[in-house]
C-alpha cells in the first residue's frame, strides 16, 4: 500500500527541501538581495564580491539596458539617459516631483493617467520600468546564486509610502517577473533582523535615513510579535538632500552659477564622496578640476558640513517627536534605537538621535544590510520554510481612510495607526427621497473637511430601490491588506446591489503632503472642530427645510390655516438664508426654533395618518388584534 505524504499548508512535503525565497531592499541609492540559508540570513554578492547594487539605470542604447555600476560609469557622459534615485519618482505625479527632476536635470513627460516618464534615447521610461530593471538584476543574481527560479519574494518599502507608491512597487515586481508575496515596511524589516538576532523584548525605535526617504517607526517586540505602535516619515528627505546641500556649497565656493548636465552629475558625486569622508575625518579637500578649468580645490570641514545639514537633521527629529506623541510614549520608554540607512553613518545624525532619545543608538548592525536581511527572514517564513508562528508582524497604516458624507464632511472609517491587515465597515443611508444611486468618495487624511483631505478614488453604487430618505441601509467596507493597499466596497442590504473599487491612484503625495497632513491635524484641531460643527448645523437646517417643504406641498392646505402656513414659511425662508450665508451664529437656535414651530403641523400629520390607517376598522376587530 502506497504511503501518502502529508505537509502543513504552504510547506514542503520533504523536511529537507527548502523553497527559494529572497528579501529585496529596493533602495534610492543602492539595492540589495538577501536569503536565508542554513538558518542564517545573508546578503547575496555579485560576481565581483559586492553586496550593493547601485540603483542606477542607463537607457542610452535602445537595445541594451545598463544597470548598477555599468550605468553609474555612464552618468557623467550620458546624464539625461542615466536615471538615479528613481525611487523618489515612484507613484507620483509631475507636479510632485518637478523639484527633484530639475535638480537631477531630467526632462519629464506625463501620461494621460498622470504618471511621469523620463525622456531618454530609448524613449519615455517610467519609474516603474526603471525599478523593474533594478529588480531584474537582483533577481538574476539570486537565481544564479541559489541555482533555480525564485518561489517567494518580499520587497521593502518606506513605511510612509502611500497606496500609489506601493502599487507602483508591486507593478515593478510584476514587470521584473518576481513572485511577490508581500511588501514590507523598511523599519519593520530592520526590527525583524535586529529582534531575532538579539532576542530582546521591549519598545524599539527604528530610525531609517536612507538615500531618498526618512522613516521613523516605534515597535513593541514581545514573544516574537512585532507590533508597530506608530510610524512617521518624509518620502522626500534623505542622503540625496544632504548631497544637494553640499553640492550647492561647492558651487558657492567656486562662484559658479550654471553647470552642464554632465558636470552636475560630477558635482553630485563629489558631494557624496565628501560626505562619506567626513564621517571618518575632520575635513576633506575636494578636487574640482572637472567643474572649473583651473583645477581649483576647496576644503570642507566637518563643522561647516554639520552647520549645512543641521536643518535636515532637525526635520527628522520633529518627525520623531510627533511619532512618540502618536504612540503615547516618552523618550524614557524607549529601550533601543536601531539605525538604518547609509545616511545614519553621518556623526551628526548619530549624535542628534542620541541626544534626543537620551541614549546611544545601536550602530553595530550594518545599516545598509539590515533591511534586506529582515525581508529575507520574512520571505523564508511566507514560503513555508519555517512555521509562521516564529514571527508575527503587525504593521499600521500611516494616515486615516474614510469617505465623504453630506456637507463635505469626512467620516473616518479606518483611523491612522490601525494595525493591518484590517477590515472595517460602517452603515450609511440615502439623503433624498427616491434616491437610487450613491456616489462614494474615498479620502485620506486627518482633517474634518473633504476640502482639506486627499482624494483617493470615486465610484458609484447603483440599483438602490426608491425609498424615503434614511430608509436604505448601505454597508461601506474598507479592506487594507498586508501590503497597505486598499479596497472599498458598498452594498445595499435590501437588494444586495454591490459595487467596489481597488484604490490605485496614478500618482502619490507630494514631498511635504504627508507631513503637512499630520501637522495640520494638530495645528487646526480647534478650527476643524468648529468647521465640522458648522457643516453639521447647516446640513441639519437644510434637511429640516427640505422635509418641511415636502410636507407642506402635500398636507399644508389641508392641515394648516393660511396664517399658520405663512408663519411657518417665513421661518423656513429665514433659516434657509442663514444656512446659505454660512454664518454659524444662531443657526442651531434657528433650526431648533423652526423644529418647535413645526411640531403642531407634525402632530396633525400623524393624527391624519393614524385616522387613515384605522378608517373602516371596527372597535371589536381592533380589540381582537390587541388581545392576540
Amino acid at each position: 500500500m502506497a504511503l501518502l505524504q502529508i505537509a502543513e499548508p504552504g510547506q514542503s512535503p520533504r523536511p529537507h527541501q527548502t523553497r527559494r525565497a529572497v528579501g529585496i531592499d529596493l533602495g534610492t541609492t543602492n539595492s540589495l538581495v538577501a536569503t536565508v540559508r542554513g538558518g542564517r540570513a545573508n546578503v547575496l554578492l555579485d560576481a565581483e564580491g559586492s553586496a550593493l547594487l547601485p540603483s542606477v539605470v542607463n537607457y542610452t542604447d535602445p537595445t541594451t539596458v545598463a544597470v548598477g555600476k555599468s550605468a553609474q560609469l555612464l552618468a557623467a557622459a550620458e546624464p539625461a539617459d542615466t536615471l538615479v534615485s528613481v525611487k523618489r519618482f515612484m507613484g507620483r505625479g509631475r507636479a510632485d516631483v518637478q523639484v527633484d527632476a530639475d535638480r537631477s536635470r531630467y526632462e519629464l513627460v506625463e501620461s494621460d493617467e498622470g504618471m511621469v516618464g523620463f525622456v531618454t534615447k530609448s524613449g519615455s521610461i517610467s519609474p516603474v520600468q526603471a525599478s523593474a530593471a533594478i529588480l531584474g538584476e537582483l533577481r538574476d543574481r539570486a537565481v544564479e546564486t541559489l541555482g533555480g527560479e525564485l518561489e517567494g519574494v518580499v520587497i521593502t518599502v518606506p513605511a510612509y509610502f502611500d497606496e500609489a507608491q506601493r502599487q507602483a512597487t508591486k507593478d515593478a515586481a510584476t514587470l521584473a517577473g518576481l513572485p511577490l508575496q508581500r511588501l514590507l515596511n523598511e523599519p519593520t524589516a530592520a526590527a525583524v533582523a535586529y529582534g531575532l538576532d538579539s532576542k530582546e523584548e521591549g519598545v524599539i525605535v527604528v530610525y531609517d535615513l536612507g538615500g531618498g526617504t526618512f522613516d521613523i517607526s516605534i515597535l513593541r517586540l514581545h514573544q516574537g510579535v512585532f507590533e508597530v505602535l506608530a510610524t512617521g516619515g518624509d518620502t522626500a528627505l534623505g542622503g540625496d538632500d544632504i548631497d544637494a546641500v553640499v553640492g550647492q556649497w561647492i558651487l558657492d565656493e567656486l562662484q559658479l552659477t550654471t553647470l552642464g548636465d554632465g558636470q552636475y552629475r560630477r558635482l553630485v558625486s563629489l558631494a557624496r564622496g565628501a560626505k562619506e569622508q567626513l564621517s571618518d575625518g575632520p575635513q576633506v579637500t575636494i578636487n574640482c578640476e572637472d567643474l572649473v578649468a583651473d583645477g581649483s580645490k576647496v576644503t570642507l570641514t566637518r563643522d561647516v558640513f554639520e552647520s549645512l545639514i543641521q536643518p535636515l537633521v532637525k526635520r527628522t527629529l520633529r518627525t520623531c517627536r510627533r511619532c512618540l506623541r502618536d504612540a503615547a510614549l516618552e523618550e524614557s520608554d524607549i529601550g533601543n534605537i536601531v539605525m538604518v540607512g547609509g545616511s545614519t553613518r553621518v556623526p551628526l545624525v548619530r549624535a542628534a538621535v542620541a541626544e534626543f532619545f537620551e541614549r546611544e543608538p545601536l550602530i553595530d548592525i550594518d545599516p545598509d544590510r539590515v533591511v534586506a536581511v529582515g525581508a529575507a527572514i520574512q520571505a523564508d517564513i511566507l514560503v513555508g520554510n519555517r512555521p509562521e508562528g516564529d514571527l508575527l508582524l503587525l504593521d499600521v497604516i500611516p494616515l486615516s481612510l474614510g469617505i465623504e458624507t453630506m456637507g463635505g464632511l469626512v467620516e473616518k472609517i479606518v483611523p491612522r495607526n490601525t494595525t493591518i491587515p484590517v477590515t472595517r465597515a460602517q452603515e450609511f443611508t440615502t439623503y433624498k427621497d427616491g434616491q437610487t444611486a450613491l456616489a462614494v468618495h474615498v479620502v485620506q487624511g486627518e482633517r474634518e473637511l473633504v476640502s482639506d483631505s486627499r482624494s483617493l478614488a470615486r465610484f458609484e453604487l447603483r440599483g438602490i430601490p426608491p425609498m424615503v430618505a434614511g430608509a436604505a441601509r448601505i454597508l461601506v467596507s474598507f479592506q487594507v491588506d498586508a501590503d497597505g493597499l486598499l479596497r472599498v466596497s458598498a452594498r445595499e442590504e435590501t437588494t444586495g446591489a454591490h459595487s467596489s473599487v481597488t484604490v490605485k491612484p496614478s500618482f502619490g503625495l507630494s514631498d511635504q503632503q504627508v507631513t503637512d497632513m499630520l501637522q495640520a491635524s494638530f495645528s487646526y484641531a480647534q478650527e476643524d472642530k468648529t468647521a465640522r460643527q458648522l457643516a453639521e448645523y447647516r446640513l441639519e437646517a437644510r434637511q429640516l427645510v427640505e422635509g418641511l417643504q415636502a410636507a407642506l406641498d402635500i398636507d399644508g392646505d389641508a392641515l394648516l390655516s393660511g396664517p399658520e402656513q405663512d408663519l411657518l414659511r417665513e421661518q423656513m425662508r429665514a433659516l434657509q438664508a442663514l444656512e446659505e450665508s454660512g454664518e454659524g451664529r444662531g443657526l442651531r437656535a434657528s433650526t431648533e426654533a423652526l423644529g418647535r414651530a413645526s411640531e403642531v403641523f407634525a402632530a396633525r400629520r400623524m393624527d391624519k395618518s393614524i385616522n387613515l390607517a384605522l378608517s373602516g376598522v371596527a372597535l371589536n376587530e381592533l380589540d381582537n388584534e390587541v388581545s392576540e
